[in-house]
Parts: C-alpha cells; structure tokens; sequence
C-alpha cells in the first residue's frame, strides 16, 4: 500500500497481507448508526473480498472511486488494506467560469464531472454572467454560444448520479458589463458610462434580476444558489442614498432584496463576501440562512483576517480559494498550491462548511484546461483531507490518476511550467509577467521591468521543460490534444520572450523581426483556434483571438 498513490491521499491507511480479485462484486452496507461521519467509509480488502461501510451512499460512493484507483494502480489484484476515511468540508466544489468567453462543449463537462467524481469533489458551479440562454434576452448571449436550459438539466442529472450537486450561479450586482453595455440595459447601470453595476437604488434592477431567477432556478436541483455581488462600483447614481447613509449600508440593503428573490424561489443565498468584509460592522445583520463566500488567490490571501469575523457572527461561510491558472498561460504552481493549502487549513481552522476552488477566464480565457489540473487535483484533495495532503507537490496523483502518464512526465512537465513565473523577477498582483508579454501594449511597464536577463532565463526553462513532453505516454483518449494544448500555451510564452526581448532591443522596428514574429503568432493563433473549438463552443472564440491578433498587427 505505501507505494499507491490515492487522489485525495486517505487519513487513515493500514496494510494488511494478502490480497483479493477486482472481479469479486464488494460488499455493501449503508448504515447512518456505523460511527462514522458524513460521507466517510470504511473500506476493506482482504482474503474474504472488498467491504464497504459507510453512513450515507455518498460515502460509499467514495469507497467505490478509491478501489477504482487502487486498480488503476494493481490491474485485477487488490492489495489488502484497511481505509478510513471521511472529509473535513462537506462541500466540496468546483466553478468553472464560463463567462470569460470560453462555453465548454456537453462533452467536456460530461468528462470533468466523471473526474471530478472520482476525486471526491461534490459541489460544481458553472460561472454565469450572460452565458444562459435567457428567452427575453437573445441580445445579450446570440454571440456567446450559451448553455440551454435542456443542456443543465441533463448536466445536473448526470451530476446527481455521481453525487455531485449542480449549484446555480448568476452575477446579480456587479460584472454585468456584457448586460448593461447594450442600450437597452445601460439605463440600469449604476455608472451609466462605464457599466458594471445594477444600480443598487432603481427598482428596476431588483425587477429584471426576479425574471431571471424565475427562468434560470427551476433548472437545477440544488437547493443553494450563487447570487456574486462582489466587486460592485457603488456611489454614481447611487451617490445620495451612499452619502445620507453609507456605501455598505446601500449594499447590504440590495443584498437583503436580493436574499428575499433567492428565498421565495425556497433557494439558500451563497453571495461573495468581499464588500461585506468592508464594513465588519454590518455582518451581523445578514440573514441567518445565507452563505458568505471568503475568496483570495494570493499565497498569502488573508483568510485568517477575515474567517474569523464571519464565524464571530455566526454566518455559514465557505473559504474559495484558486487553481492560479487564468492571466498566466501555464500557471503559478507555488501561488496556486500555498493559496489552496492555506484556504483547507483556514477554513477548517475557523469552521468553514464548505471549500471552493475557483478557476476564472479572465481577459480572454487564453490558457487551456490541462493548465488548471494541477489545481483541480490539489484542491479535490486539500478540500477532502488537510492533514493527509498538505505536503503533496501532487506531481505523482497528476501523473497516476489525472493525465495517466505511464512514464511519469506530465505531472513534472505541468508542474514545472507553472513555477516559469518564479523566474521573471516581477511580481504581477492576480497573473504573471509572462501573460503581460503577450497581453499587453509595447508600452506596458511589463517591457521595462522585466530585463534581458530574465526574458532568456524564462525562455531557456520553458525549453527545456517542453523538452520532455514527447516522453509522456498517457493513456487518455485526448492524450495527443492535452500534448498539443499543453504546448501551445508554452510556445505563447516563448512568443512573449521574443516580443520583449525585440521590444528591449530596439528591433520591433526592423523589418525581419517583425515578420518573425509576426509568423510565429499567426501559426500560435491557428493552432489556438483548432485546440479552442476542440473543447469548448464557437462563441467567445473571435474575441479571444483578437488579443492575439493585437499582438500581430
């Protein structure tokens, strides 16, 4: 057993001699009086047979996924083994934000809930801002090839019979710039030139956001309901009623309508806790039965500053950290992986109920999805079992149980490219130096503060690293598409190198740089082109593209 690598790693393992046939059906038994917590199990395997016991079906489920990965490891012969085990959050999830965008295919999201399940994870938001197909609202998703409402129903489904809960989720204050930037929305804007808002003060906001939930609710059957309302701009037109009583008491008001909506439809309200934790003072006049979410992706996000005033007012919370994967094309392993570990030992610290892992798309969704891996391991098994995980690098569970990589390369390759940001010598708040050299204008800072010397150190670690890639020999179906995408994101990376090192030099003005590199991001945007539509839908693609396109002209 000690030479078996399980995803999440159990608390509790023992060997035991002797072993059993995989073909022999395991032994089941349901039983909330057994001792063990939620969704935990005993699972034994001997001479007689795998046993299974467990105080609720989920947990036998999870019982089911570990001899699944056993086997993976063994082929038809188990080793024997006792395991307990039982999970330190009771939600665990993922949200993929699919407003960047970037819209999944049906199969896409068919395969990461059967992985997702398999890791023990039970909780799935998909990020909504205008990427549901509203009926009365075709303006706002036509371009966006958006999720039908026969579309989340077979998801959630299919979700249900892995045990994992669909949760809704739509931006309902802030990040509504894809609604209020139409003309027939702007009117609703708190800051009509630069819409982002809901104006907290108009009853028509409340209006448009109670037939949104009337359509979009009863397509899931989770009984929670992300509503955001992080990040809102407050003090436009909302600017009397902030002055006469206070930009947090404004806000609290709207959330409190807002909790009411959430209510009548018998859903209980998860909303983002940032505004709020700017004004501790009013914490404890948010109702009881709603649930704040904690979020920070820094390593070192402050949830032991803000954990705390929750759990002191007595307010269910979840702490939602990061996989690090968005504004940095290949990822921040050490950020991502301290930012996950100090959310797992926070939340369990402060009494958090659940644990959120968070993948974003910002500025153009431009990394891939092999690129969140790392983190969606990392945080499945942290989210399950602090103590059990905290020291995992997870190179080997990417390896065994995520790219299925018989020569042990990809989880090194994955691993290693996300740390090329430790080299660039700039921190970047929220992203990497590396994405700003692709990303940004020629005159960002990014060209100046990144020197000579970093630009090659970065560029001569990325080719190594990619050096290895044809050693890997997964055995997935996509294995040649998680090479390909995997690769592309790099060859992005190298570009940037290129483009500052011209910058730098004073070459971008000569006539032969420029269509070296002109050329090189052409055959970068039609690879990334073919891998986009591989994966995901139409919509969203052409304006991805155009941040590359920029960079060409």
């Amino acid at each position: 057993m000690e030479d078996l690598i399980l995803l999440p790693e159990p608390r509790r393992v023992a060997s035991l001699p002797g072993s059993c046939s995989l073909r022999v059906e395991p032994r089941v038994t349901v039983d909330p009086t057994c001792g063990l917590k939620p969704q935990g199990c005993r699972l034994r395997i001997s001479d007689d047979g795998v046993s299974i016991t467990a105080p609720d079906d989920a947990g036998a489920f999870y019982a089911k996924m570990t001899v699944r990965q056993i086997a993976r490891q063994c082929g038809d012969t188990l080793p024997a083994c006792e395991i307990e085990d039982w999970p330190d959050f009771q939600a665990r999830g993922v949200l993929l934000y699919i407003s960047g965008r970037k819209v999944p295919r049906m199969e896409t999201l068919y395969a990461l809930v059967d992985e997702f399940a398999e890791w023990k994870i039970n909780h799935l938001e998909l990020g909504i801002e205008h990427t549901f197909a509203y009926r009365n609202h075709r303006d706002v998703w036509e371009h966006a090839s958006p999720m039908t409402h026969e579309e989340i129903r077979a998801l959630d489904a299919y979700c249900r019979e892995r045990f994992i809960e669909l949760v809704p989720h739509q931006q309902s204050f802030g990040h509504l710039q894809r609604w209020l930037e139409l003309p027939r929305y702007r009117d609703l804007a708190e800051d009509p030139d630069h819409p982002f808002s809901l104006c907290p003060t108009d009853p028509r906001s409340i209006a448009l956001l109670e037939e949104l939930y009337a359509e979009l609710l009863p397509c899931f059957t989770s009984r929670k309901f992300n509503v955001c309302c992080d990040e809102v701009v407050l003090g436009v037109r909302s600017k009397a009623e902030c002055d006469r009583v206070g930009k947090g008491r404004v806000y609290l008001d709207f959330l409190r309508k807002v909790h009411d909506l959430v209510k009548r439809h018998g859903r209980t309200m998860h909303f983002w806790a940032d505004i709020i934790l700017h004004h501790p003072e009013l914490v404890g006049e948010i109702p009881r039965d709603a649930v704040a979410l904690v979020w920070g992706y820094a390593s070192d996000a402050p949830f032991n500053r803000d954990c705390p005033i929750l759990a002191k007012a007595g307010l269910p919370f979840y702490v939602c950290p990061g996989t690090s994967s968005w504004n940095s094309l290949i990822g921040m392993t050490d950020n991502c992986l301290a930012n996950l570990r100090l959310a797992s030992h926070c939340g369990r610290k402060h009494g958090a109920i659940g644990y959120l892992n968070t993948d974003w798309g910002d500025n153009g969704h431009l990394q891939h999805l092999p690129v969140s891996y790392l983190g969606f391991a990392a945080g499945a098994a942290l989210g399950w079992c602090y103590d059990a995980n905290r020291t995992e690098t997870f190179i080997d569970a990417l390896n065994v149980h995520v790219f299925r990589d018989r020569a042990g390369v990809m989880g090194k390759v994955v691993y290693d490219l996300g740390n090329t940001y430790l080299l660039d010598g700039w921190h970047v708040t929220n992203g990497t130096a590396e994405f700003l050299l692709v990303y940004a204008a020629a005159n960002d800072d990014v060209f100046q503060m990144v020197t000579t010397e970093r630009l090659h150190a970065v560029r001569e670690h990325v080719r190594e690293v990619m050096s290895r890639l044809d050693g890997a020999r997964m055995d997935r179906p996509d294995a040649e598409l998680v090479k390909a995408e995997i690769a592309n994101n790099a060859r992005m990376v190298l570009f940037g190198c290129e483009r500052g090192l011209a910058i730098q030099s004073g070459k971008l003005t000569d006539a032969a740089t420029r269509g070296a590199l002109s050329a090189d991001i052409q055959s970068i945007i039609d690879e990334h082109r073919r891998l986009w539509l591989a994966r995901n839908r139409e919509g969203g693609l052409s304006e991805t593209t155009k941040i590359l396109e920029a960079c060409r002209r």
